[in-house]
């Protein structure tokens, strides 16, 4: 990655750490969203960018979790939330009105550890990250670790296991992930934006799991790519469905929804994929909209600032370690968008 993309992602993410981009000065709409830290180095990018064509809008993301994106675009505080979990079919009925999934990106969910001494891409298989994660596995160089890495030195240093704190789609896709690949996980803890976790401590966010990582040697957790390659954690190369040992990157993130069929409600999980070249730990992110908006002026903003998401915003994502949504999907949310209404009309 070269100095450009490091220092804009380090500027992105920056402020993603200092909590959300404050309402810009003069804007004549201030759209609000709240939820994923996951795909909030992205929104604060395209908000920023937005606002330089559109100094009339500005879009004040708050990175809080998924889970409180949820509540806070149910109960009407927010003009979008952000998840990267798909709503539950008791929380579509729990909401006041229809509301529409919108994705918007595809991300990685990296292993990112603090081996002091050890900057390679260590290969986990999924057995051994799952027992980690279920306490089984306590020590860098216990012999399911050091099997899967010849030649490379790992000390007699305890595991420090962290997981996030929220309610969180990060968590949600990860022990997604756990549960497809491990049974005893599956059995014994589950998925969701919140699970018991059977060991370790806790962090709000994806910035806050990454700060738990980077302070304290033998620290091991799940972050979003970009917030790995930013704290310049060293991440896993993991074993995929197909047997490979695969890196996080922008192609092989795209690989795991090639070939996926996307419903029409776009709820969909593509973590473990069967493709030879994907990564196995993918999800897409998702805005929450209202399907009738309330407000036509910034029923009308909001649309505009998703339709330039989707098309131009898109062009972005590969500077911060995101993939961009296939073409065709693209296609089918432009009629999506179109669905939206003011008091029974089309805004679009």
């Amino acid at each position: 990655m070269n100095r450009h993309v490091r220092l804009l992602m380090a500027g992105v993410l920056a402020v993603a750490l200092a909590a959300g981009l404050a309402p810009a000065a003069g804007a004549a709409v201030t759209l609000n969203g709240a939820g994923s830290s996951f795909a909030a180095p992205m929104y604060y990018k395209w908000a920023d960018e937005y606002h330089k064509i559109h100094p009339d809008v500005s879009i004040n993301y708050q990175s809080v979790g998924s889970g409180a994106g949820i509540r806070q675009i149910t109960s009407g505080t927010v003009d979008f939330g952000g998840t990267d979990a798909f709503l539950t079919e008791e929380q579509i009925k729990a909401a006041p009105a229809e509301l529409l999934h919108i994705p918007t990106l595809l991300g990685a969910v990296a292993i990112s550890y603090n081996i002091p001494g050890v900057k390679t891409h260590l290969r986990l298989t999924p057995k051994v990250l799952a027992d980690i994660y279920l306490g089984k596995i306590t020590y860098w160089d216990a012999k399911e670790i050091t099997s899967l890495n010849p030649g490379v030195k790992l000390p007699h240093l305890p595991i420090f296991v962290a997981h996030r704190s929220d309610a969180s789609g990060t968590t949600n896709i990860f022990t997604n992930y756990l549960s497809k690949v491990s049974p005893e996980w599956d059995k014994k803890v589950g998925s969701g934006t919140s699970v018991n976790w059977p060991v370790g401590v806790g962090g709000k966010g994806n910035e806050g799991v990454s700060g738990v990582i980077k302070q304290n040697p033998g620290g091991i957790g799940y972050i979003e790519l970009a917030y790995a390659v930013t704290n310049k954690l060293p991440y896993a190369a993991l074993q995929n469905k197909a047997g490979r040992y695969v890196l996080p990157t922008i192609a092989s993130t795209s690989a795991a929804a090639a070939g996926v069929a996307i419903p029409a409600d776009y709820r969909v999980m593509v973590s473990d994929s069967p493709n030879p070249q994907a990564y196995p730990i993918v999800g897409f992110t998702w805005m929450l909209i209202y399907k009738n908006q309330t407000n036509k002026e910034r029923g009308d903003a909001l649309l505009k600032f998703i339709w330039w998401g989707l098309h131009d915003g898109e062009k972005m994502a590969s500077s911060l370690l995101y993939a961009p949504l296939p073409p065709s999907l693209v296609a089918s949310l432009e009629k999506t968008l179109k669905t939206v209404t003011y008091q029974g009309s089309p805004i679009l």
